[in-house]
């Protein structure tokens, strides 16, 4: 089989798109293989966290959305609020991002192909997938990647209570410039400004939680006149875990390579993160694995203590420990959005 291209990227989602951009950027040939086609919208927290704008301008790309300052944190009226400290991070709309993203990469000469990443298999000169032979393939398929499982690198994630999340859209003017997290009994509320007229609702806890009872104690009032726009669209079970994240000539990348949850809100900044350093390791530098156990750390450490604190009892502790202790509070805020 000839080779198509020096990169096949699996899943053209905001990750995938991403690490096509960072390939053609370092050199490549890329394709991109997806099997559904447009911008795709799925449950997102929909936040760009500061950190993430630098990895988007580096790209090219720079997304309509609204700014967010800060992160503000909510239970029984308790607020602990904390403005980022390096500026503003954007609330932007998940098909807007896909948009902007696919669009630069068609701009860079990048070739997205409607399909499934059936049959990979790999040799000592590249890999194959769905038809098309590339000299590395980047999976980015995202959290239940079948490029995972296909390769053989799929792990049990935690025992325990499953986490998922749901999220819908709301036409009304943003109350807030910070992302608003309202602690509940047993889930977390998301509410993220979007744009003049528009914010992203999203509801993370254990399955079974009262979506409608949680949005209601905590923003209701606020929604009580304002018209939903979007569908409601769950993702999950978060918890996934990945054997490695390099196989040969295959990589996994953003949620596919692993997740534990998205209650920091920091998954795009994460997945645009290991793009970069994933085609960095394509051409000459650190190799993936490391690199990835660096850029990951802060996520999986901090991330983790924070879900067992949520699922404990703990968890009505943990707003008031925060508006106690803003120091604290501030500098996980900051080290998640960096």
């Amino acid at each position: 089989m000839s080779v198509d291209a020096d990169v096949l990227v699996v899943g053209g989602g905001p990750v995938g798109l991403a690490a096509s951009i960072e390939a053609r950027l370092a050199g490549l040939s890329v394709v991109v293989l997806e099997p559904r086609e447009g911008p795709v919208d799925k449950a997102c927290g929909e936040g760009l966290m500061p950190g993430a704008l630098p990895l988007l301008e580096r790209l090219g790309v720079d997304p309509a959305g609204a700014p967010i300052v800060g992160v503000s944190y909510r239970s029984r009226g308790v607020v602990a609020d904390h403005r980022f400290e390096g500026g503003p991070g954007r609330g932007v709309r998940r098909t807007v991002l896909h948009a902007a993203l696919a669009d630069r990469a068609r701009a860079l000469g990048v070739s997205i192909v409607t399909g499934r990443a059936d049959g990979i298999a790999q040799d000592a000169s590249g890999v194959a997938a769905g038809g098309l032979r590339a000299g590395w393939l980047l999976a980015a398929d995202g959290l239940h990647s079948p490029a995972r499982r296909s390769l053989g690198l799929e792990r049990p994630g935690p025992t325990g209570r499953r986490r998922f999340g749901i999220r819908q859209h709301f036409a009304v003017a943003p109350w807030n410039d910070h992302i608003e997290v309202h602690w509940t009994r047993d889930a977390e509320v998301y509410v993220t400004p979007l744009g003049p007229d528009l914010v992203g609702v999203a509801v993370l806890g254990v399955q079974g939680a009262d979506v409608d009872a949680a949005i209601a104690s905590t923003v209701g009032e606020r929604l009580r006149d304002a018209r939903p726009v979007s569908d409601r669209r769950g993702a999950g079970p978060f918890g996934q875990r990945a054997a490695r994240v390099q196989l040969g000539r295959a990589l996994l990348v953003g949620d596919a390579s692993g997740y534990v949850d998205a209650i920091t809100g920091e998954g795009l900044r994460l997945g645009f993160e290991q793009a970069r350093v994933a085609v960095a390791a394509l051409t000459g530098g650190p190799g993936y694995e490391g690199e990835w156990r660096r850029v990951t750390r802060p996520f999986r450490v901090l991330t983790t203590g924070l879900v067992r604190a949520a699922g404990s009892p703990l968890r009505a502790g943990i707003v008031p420990l925060a508006a106690r202790a803003p120091r604290l509070y501030g500098a996980v805020v900051e080290r998640l959005a960096r």
